[in-house]
Protein backbone atom coordinates (compact mmCIF):
# COMPACT_ATOMS: atom_id res chain seq x y z
CA UNK A 1 0.00 0.00 0.00
CA UNK A 2 1.35 4.06 -1.23
CA UNK A 3 1.89 5.71 1.90
CA UNK A 4 0.31 9.20 1.91
CA UNK A 5 2.73 11.83 1.53
CA UNK A 6 2.77 14.11 4.43
CA UNK A 7 4.00 14.59 7.88
CA UNK A 8 6.47 11.77 9.68
CA UNK A 9 3.39 9.77 11.63
CA UNK A 10 3.98 10.26 15.54
CA UNK A 11 6.79 13.21 14.77
CA UNK A 12 9.81 10.47 14.93
CA UNK A 13 10.81 7.31 13.77
CA UNK A 14 11.11 4.91 17.13
CA UNK A 15 14.19 5.21 18.45
CA UNK A 16 17.23 3.26 16.26
CA UNK A 17 15.32 3.94 13.46
CA UNK A 18 15.61 6.30 10.06
CA UNK A 19 12.98 7.79 8.32
CA UNK A 20 14.01 9.25 4.80
CA UNK A 21 12.13 12.02 2.76
CA UNK A 22 13.62 13.03 -0.55
CA UNK A 23 11.97 16.70 -0.83
CA UNK A 24 13.48 16.63 -4.36
CA UNK A 25 15.71 15.19 -6.94
CA UNK A 26 16.58 16.06 -10.32
CA UNK A 27 19.11 18.61 -12.06
CA UNK A 28 17.30 21.30 -11.11
CA UNK A 29 17.52 20.21 -7.44
CA UNK A 30 18.58 17.75 -4.39
CA UNK A 31 17.16 18.17 -1.32
CA UNK A 32 17.00 14.83 0.93
CA UNK A 33 15.80 14.78 4.73
CA UNK A 34 16.85 12.24 7.21
CA UNK A 35 15.11 12.41 10.30
CA UNK A 36 16.30 9.72 13.83
CA UNK A 37 14.85 9.92 17.46
CA UNK A 38 17.84 11.08 19.76
CA UNK A 39 16.91 10.44 23.17
CA UNK A 40 13.83 11.49 23.55
CA UNK A 41 13.57 14.52 21.02
CA UNK A 42 13.38 14.17 16.96
CA UNK A 43 17.11 14.68 15.18
CA UNK A 44 17.00 15.72 11.35
CA UNK A 45 20.17 15.95 8.96
CA UNK A 46 19.72 17.37 5.55
CA UNK A 47 21.39 15.67 2.59
CA UNK A 48 22.53 18.73 -0.40
CA UNK A 49 20.80 21.80 -0.25
CA UNK A 50 20.16 22.18 -3.81
CA UNK A 51 16.92 23.71 -3.69
CA UNK A 52 16.15 27.59 -2.68
CA UNK A 53 16.06 28.40 0.50
CA UNK A 54 12.41 29.55 0.29
CA UNK A 55 11.44 26.20 -1.80
CA UNK A 56 12.67 24.24 0.53
CA UNK A 57 11.47 25.58 3.93
CA UNK A 58 8.26 25.31 1.78
CA UNK A 59 8.43 21.48 0.59
CA UNK A 60 10.14 20.63 4.49
CA UNK A 61 6.58 22.43 6.34
CA UNK A 62 5.00 19.87 3.21
CA UNK A 63 6.20 16.72 5.40
CA UNK A 64 5.89 18.63 8.71
CA UNK A 65 9.79 19.34 9.22
CA UNK A 66 11.01 22.97 9.96
CA UNK A 67 14.70 24.56 8.47
CA UNK A 68 15.52 25.28 12.52
CA UNK A 69 15.26 21.31 13.51
CA UNK A 70 18.25 20.61 10.82
CA UNK A 71 21.32 19.97 12.72
CA UNK A 72 23.85 18.52 10.23
CA UNK A 73 23.89 19.39 6.48
CA UNK A 74 25.28 16.91 4.60
CA UNK A 75 26.76 17.78 1.05
CA UNK A 76 27.43 14.88 -1.29
CA UNK A 77 29.66 17.77 -3.56
CA UNK A 78 29.11 21.43 -4.33
CA UNK A 79 27.06 21.61 -7.73
CA UNK A 80 24.66 24.04 -8.19
CA UNK A 81 21.83 21.69 -7.81
CA UNK A 82 22.99 20.09 -5.01
CA UNK A 83 24.12 23.44 -3.03
CA UNK A 84 22.18 26.07 -4.12
CA UNK A 85 24.02 29.36 -3.03
CA UNK A 86 20.73 30.76 -1.98
CA UNK A 87 22.06 29.40 1.40
CA UNK A 88 24.93 30.98 1.66
CA UNK A 89 23.34 34.23 1.73
CA UNK A 90 21.19 33.82 4.59
CA UNK A 91 22.96 34.65 7.69
CA UNK A 92 24.52 31.89 9.70
CA UNK A 93 22.07 32.30 12.76
CA UNK A 94 18.85 31.71 10.31
CA UNK A 95 20.26 28.62 9.51
CA UNK A 96 22.91 27.13 12.02
CA UNK A 97 23.44 24.13 11.04
CA UNK A 98 27.19 22.18 10.75
CA UNK A 99 28.50 21.73 7.34
CA UNK A 100 29.82 18.14 6.99
CA UNK A 101 32.08 18.04 3.45
CA UNK A 102 35.24 15.96 1.96
CA UNK A 103 38.32 17.72 2.43
CA UNK A 104 38.38 17.84 -1.05
CA UNK A 105 35.79 20.50 -1.24
CA UNK A 106 36.97 23.06 0.95
CA UNK A 107 39.21 24.92 -1.53
CA UNK A 108 35.82 25.52 -3.59
CA UNK A 109 33.33 26.14 -0.75
CA UNK A 110 36.18 28.83 0.72
CA UNK A 111 36.52 30.63 -2.31
CA UNK A 112 32.74 30.77 -2.93
CA UNK A 113 32.39 32.48 0.58
CA UNK A 114 30.18 29.26 1.72
CA UNK A 115 31.59 28.85 4.98
CA UNK A 116 31.76 32.55 6.19
CA UNK A 117 30.65 31.98 10.00
CA UNK A 118 29.47 28.64 9.91
CA UNK A 119 30.67 25.66 11.32
CA UNK A 120 32.44 23.21 9.18
CA UNK A 121 33.50 20.05 9.55
CA UNK A 122 35.12 18.83 6.92
CA UNK A 123 36.19 14.75 6.33
CA UNK A 124 38.51 12.66 4.75
CA UNK A 125 37.86 10.14 2.08
CA UNK A 126 36.31 7.19 3.51
CA UNK A 127 36.26 9.02 6.90
CA UNK A 128 33.38 8.17 9.32
CA UNK A 129 32.00 10.47 11.91
CA UNK A 130 29.17 10.70 14.34
CA UNK A 131 26.34 13.16 14.25
CA UNK A 132 24.63 12.61 17.53
CA UNK A 133 25.23 9.45 20.30
CA UNK A 134 24.42 6.69 19.25
CA UNK A 135 24.23 7.18 15.03
CA UNK A 136 27.69 7.06 12.90
CA UNK A 137 27.98 8.07 9.04
CA UNK A 138 30.12 6.26 7.12
CA UNK A 139 31.94 8.10 3.61
CA UNK A 140 33.03 6.55 0.38
CA UNK A 141 34.55 8.79 -2.14
CA UNK A 142 33.64 8.11 -5.73
CA UNK A 143 34.52 10.08 -9.02
CA UNK A 144 32.19 12.95 -10.42
CA UNK A 145 33.14 15.76 -12.74
CA UNK A 146 36.43 16.89 -11.01
CA UNK A 147 36.13 16.92 -7.10
CA UNK A 148 34.32 13.66 -6.50
CA UNK A 149 31.25 13.22 -4.82
CA UNK A 150 30.93 11.54 -1.40
CA UNK A 151 28.63 9.06 -0.74
CA UNK A 152 26.80 8.20 3.15
CA UNK A 153 25.95 5.47 5.31
CA UNK A 154 24.38 6.09 8.27
CA UNK A 155 23.76 3.88 11.10
CA UNK A 156 22.41 3.06 14.65
CA UNK A 157 22.85 -0.08 16.46
CA UNK A 158 19.37 -1.19 14.80
CA UNK A 159 19.35 -0.42 11.34
CA UNK A 160 21.37 1.49 8.34
CA UNK A 161 20.65 3.84 5.89
CA UNK A 162 22.53 4.32 2.56
CA UNK A 163 22.67 7.24 0.13
CA UNK A 164 24.66 7.49 -2.96
CA UNK A 165 24.34 10.37 -5.76
CA UNK A 166 26.28 11.50 -9.00
CA UNK A 167 28.42 8.65 -8.93
CA UNK A 168 31.03 8.06 -12.09
CA UNK A 169 30.68 4.65 -11.72
CA UNK A 170 30.27 2.17 -9.24
CA UNK A 171 32.90 0.54 -6.88
CA UNK A 172 33.27 -2.31 -4.79
CA UNK A 173 34.37 0.32 -1.95
CA UNK A 174 30.73 1.45 -2.27
CA UNK A 175 28.76 -1.89 -2.19
CA UNK A 176 30.79 -3.05 0.32
CA UNK A 177 30.11 0.28 2.51
CA UNK A 178 26.93 -0.14 2.19
CA UNK A 179 26.16 -3.97 1.44
CA UNK A 180 22.74 -5.16 2.80
CA UNK A 181 21.18 -1.95 4.52
CA UNK A 182 18.00 -1.30 5.62
CA UNK A 183 17.22 1.54 3.02
CA UNK A 184 18.96 2.64 -0.25
CA UNK A 185 18.77 5.61 -1.90
CA UNK A 186 20.92 5.62 -5.25
CA UNK A 187 20.39 7.28 -8.09
CA UNK A 188 19.00 5.80 -11.58
CA UNK A 189 19.86 9.09 -14.06
CA UNK A 190 19.36 7.56 -17.78
CA UNK A 191 18.66 5.44 -20.43
CA UNK A 192 21.28 4.70 -22.88
CA UNK A 193 19.04 4.56 -25.63
CA UNK A 194 17.45 7.60 -25.24
CA UNK A 195 20.70 9.20 -24.15
CA UNK A 196 22.42 8.22 -27.17
CA UNK A 197 19.34 9.41 -29.51
CA UNK A 198 19.02 12.83 -27.75
CA UNK A 199 19.59 16.14 -29.30
CA UNK A 200 21.85 16.81 -26.25
CA UNK A 201 25.47 18.01 -27.94
CA UNK A 202 27.68 15.29 -27.54
CA UNK A 203 29.77 16.41 -25.12
CA UNK A 204 27.51 16.52 -22.28
CA UNK A 205 26.50 12.76 -23.56
CA UNK A 206 29.92 11.84 -22.31
CA UNK A 207 29.94 13.89 -19.77
CA UNK A 208 27.10 12.08 -18.04
CA UNK A 209 28.31 8.24 -19.87
CA UNK A 210 31.91 8.53 -19.30
CA UNK A 211 32.57 7.11 -16.08
CA UNK A 212 32.42 10.53 -13.92
CA UNK A 213 28.97 11.38 -14.47
CA UNK A 214 26.52 9.50 -13.73
CA UNK A 215 24.46 5.99 -13.65
CA UNK A 216 22.37 4.45 -16.06
CA UNK A 217 19.13 2.44 -15.22
CA UNK A 218 21.24 -0.67 -16.06
CA UNK A 219 24.03 0.28 -13.73
CA UNK A 220 22.19 1.12 -10.65
CA UNK A 221 20.23 -2.09 -10.96
CA UNK A 222 23.62 -4.37 -10.65
CA UNK A 223 24.66 -1.69 -7.73
CA UNK A 224 21.35 -2.50 -6.33
CA UNK A 225 21.80 -6.33 -6.95
CA UNK A 226 25.26 -6.53 -5.26
CA UNK A 227 24.36 -4.01 -2.21
CA UNK A 228 21.05 -5.75 -1.57
CA UNK A 229 18.80 -3.67 0.53
CA UNK A 230 17.02 -5.10 3.40
CA UNK A 231 14.04 -3.32 2.97
CA UNK A 232 13.74 -0.77 0.20
CA UNK A 233 15.26 1.23 -2.93
CA UNK A 234 14.74 4.69 -3.32
CA UNK A 235 15.59 5.87 -6.78
CA UNK A 236 16.94 9.87 -7.04
CA UNK A 237 18.23 12.24 -9.94
CA UNK A 238 16.04 10.87 -13.14
CA UNK A 239 16.90 12.57 -16.24
CA UNK A 240 13.53 14.31 -17.56
CA UNK A 241 14.13 14.23 -21.33
CA UNK A 242 16.41 10.96 -21.05
CA UNK A 243 14.43 8.27 -18.65
CA UNK A 244 11.27 7.78 -17.30
CA UNK A 245 9.63 6.41 -14.08
CA UNK A 246 8.78 3.02 -16.23
CA UNK A 247 11.89 2.28 -17.22
CA UNK A 248 13.55 2.49 -13.52
CA UNK A 249 10.19 0.42 -12.32
CA UNK A 250 11.21 -2.41 -14.85
CA UNK A 251 14.76 -2.66 -14.62
CA UNK A 252 13.60 -4.40 -10.71
CA UNK A 253 10.44 -6.12 -11.86
CA UNK A 254 10.14 -9.21 -8.93
CA UNK A 255 12.63 -7.81 -6.53
CA UNK A 256 12.20 -8.18 -3.04
CA UNK A 257 12.43 -4.93 -1.67
CA UNK A 258 9.83 -1.96 -1.61
CA UNK A 259 10.42 1.16 -4.52
CA UNK A 260 10.00 4.51 -4.31
CA UNK A 261 10.87 6.72 -7.40
CA UNK A 262 11.96 10.27 -6.23
CA UNK A 263 10.24 13.63 -7.99
CA UNK A 264 11.60 17.08 -9.23
CA UNK A 265 8.84 18.93 -7.50
CA UNK A 266 7.45 16.93 -4.66
CA UNK A 267 8.42 14.92 -1.43
CA UNK A 268 8.32 11.54 -1.72
CA UNK A 269 6.58 9.58 1.33
CA UNK A 270 8.52 9.63 4.35
CA UNK A 271 10.80 6.11 4.43
CA UNK A 272 11.24 4.11 7.56
CA UNK A 273 13.82 1.72 8.25
CA UNK A 274 12.22 -1.22 10.00
CA UNK A 275 15.57 -2.43 12.15
CA UNK A 276 14.46 -6.13 11.20
CA UNK A 277 17.44 -8.11 10.98
CA UNK A 278 16.00 -11.62 10.47
CA UNK A 279 14.90 -13.11 6.92
CA UNK A 280 14.08 -11.09 4.38
CA UNK A 281 10.47 -10.19 3.84
CA UNK A 282 9.22 -9.90 0.65
CA UNK A 283 7.15 -6.74 0.59
CA UNK A 284 5.42 -5.54 -3.07
CA UNK A 285 7.39 -3.23 -4.84
CA UNK A 286 5.78 0.79 -4.10
CA UNK A 287 5.02 2.60 -6.72
CA UNK A 288 5.02 6.43 -6.36
CA UNK A 289 2.67 8.39 -8.78
CA UNK A 290 4.95 10.37 -10.98
CA UNK A 291 2.79 12.93 -11.94
CA UNK A 292 4.89 16.13 -12.63
CA UNK A 293 8.48 14.36 -13.23
CA UNK A 294 8.78 15.81 -17.05
CA UNK A 295 7.36 19.19 -16.15
CA UNK A 296 9.24 22.39 -17.27
CA UNK A 297 10.80 23.12 -13.47
CA UNK A 298 14.00 24.79 -15.39
CA UNK A 299 17.42 24.07 -14.29
CA UNK A 300 20.27 22.08 -16.57
CA UNK A 301 19.95 18.71 -18.15
CA UNK A 302 20.97 15.65 -16.53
Amino acid sequence: MIRPHGPLDGGMPAPGMFALCVLSSSSSGNCSLVAWHDRGRRRVAMIDCGLSPRKTARLMGEVGIGVEEVSDLLLTHLDSDHAHPGWWRRPPREFAATVRMDRRQMGRAERSGMLVGRRTEPFSAGEGFEIAQGCAVGTVALSHDDLGVTAFRFATDRCTLGFATDLGRVTSELTEQLREVDVLAIESNYCPRMQIESDRPEFLKRRIMDGAGHLSNQEAALAVREIAPRDHAVFLHLSRQCNSPGLVLSEHAGSDYAITVAEPDRPTRWVLTTGDRGAKRRPAPIRVEQRSLFADVGGGPA
